[in-house]
């Protein structure tokens, strides 16, 4: 009974990309920023290769790696997680997906105002946190909809739960899914659903995101119809649109995630487990937070023996990433960066497969595992 673990440590980079300058970049490195916080604390993945792989001079390396390691360029044009998330699967986006640094066209605003019946403010791109703190306020008192988008193709919908019921708020998203298409089919439609009084609002876990249907066959496709278990846990389901997912499972957090994974390593199935660990971007890499992202790379390397001691003798562990989120850098976007790819089995031999030219390579070491082409 095969069984394949394909874990994303979302936005995990670990050095520029040669065309970062392209996308607004100048020289990110989130692994590289982590070193500089005392929290950080990762003998585990040090022990992996992570280390070893080339380009990384920021941690140790080991003379005896325990993985097949290398790094994965991104030939898709984009940096964020549907565009990284959907390489990974097999599709290569060759034209960028809109991003709206003014705002969106009134013309989309207004179509969404008629069919919510609520009123928009902000429409401009923002920080999710300072963007609650801006308009929370008016949001309470007038039932507007918060709308605001950020340097990703991003619709986002910030509502308190108290005035706009979670259920009520999805609905609005599906309503701009609907209207974002075509040339403004923006990757994502986001809920993002906050709590508390003013000043203190908290966003809660009740995040939802509203993706665009992969545009190709992924490797989700592939298993599924060949009769295979693809089980999501995190925003994966999303990301897909469901698509090709025989089972999915929520997370409130990283330690939710890892929790249910390491569930499904003691579960019977035949297929694969994919996993997105949302924390790191959106707590951490997104909010500049250095010490977070370090204390939450370093929980994640203390649950490493716990993932490899449930491992089968058939089964295949991949550790990577999407797309970076330099903690350290000047703002608060996503960063374009290589990916680690840290490749595990009991009995591998390690190896140092040195620079891969697409993440779709990390789609095609599942496939394989799985004798599909």
């Amino acid at each position: 009974m095969k069984r394949a673990f394909l874990i994303v440590l979302d936005s995990f980079g670990i050095g520029p990309l040669p065309d970062c300058k392209e996308f607004g970049d100048q020289c990110p490195n989130t692994l590289k920023s982590t070193t500089k916080s005392s929290l950080l604390n990762i003998p585990n993945l040090i022990s992996l290769g992570l280390g070893n792989i080339d380009g990384v001079d920021c941690i140790e390396k080991t003379d005896t790696p325990l993985c097949i390691y290398g790094r994965a360029m991104e030939k898709s044009r984009g940096k964020d997680t549907t565009v990284g998330h959907w390489e990974l699967a097999g599709i290569i986006s060759e034209n960028p997906l809109p991003t709206y640094e003014n705002g969106f066209p009134c013309e989309i605003i207004q179509e969404f105002e008629n069919l919510c019946g609520r009123r928009v403010i902000c429409n401009k791109p923002y920080s999710g946190t300072q963007v609650i703190y801006d308009y929370g306020k008016e949001h309470i008192e007038t039932g507007a909809l918060i709308v605001y988008t950020s340097a990703d193709s991003v619709f986002q919908i910030a509502c308190h739960e108290e005035i706009v019921p979670v259920d009520e708020l999805y609905r609005y998203c599906e309503i701009a899914r609907g209207l974002l298409v075509g040339k403004h089919g923006v990757g994502r439609v986001i809920a993002r659903p906050f709590v508390g009084e003013f000043p203190n609002f908290k966003r809660t876990s009740n995040r939802r995101d509203f993706s665009l249907a992969p545009t190709g066959e992924t490797i989700l496709d592939k298993l599924s119809s060949n009769g295979y278990d693809v089980i999501s846990i995190g925003k994966i389901y999303d990301i897909f649109a469901g698509r090709g997912i025989t089972n999915s499972s929520k997370t409130k957090s990283n330690s939710d995630g890892i929790q249910k994974t390491l569930e499904f390593l003691d579960k019977d199935f035949c297929g694969l487990c994919f996993t997105n660990l949302v924390d790191f971007d959106m707590l951490y890499g997104h909010r500049n937070d250095v010490d977070g992202y370090a204390s939450a790379l370093s929980e994640f390397d203390r649950h490493v023996p716990d993932i490899l001691e449930k491992l089968r003798d058939e089964d295949l562990l991949i550790i990577t990433a999407d797309h970076g989120c330099d903690p350290g850098d000047t703002s608060t976007d996503h960063t374009r960066e290589y990916i680690p790819v840290l490749v595990y089995k009991k009995g591998i031999t390690p190896q140092n497969i040195g620079t891969l030219p697409c993440f779709c390579q990390v789609g095609e070491m599942v496939l394989k595992h799985f004798d599909l082409k």
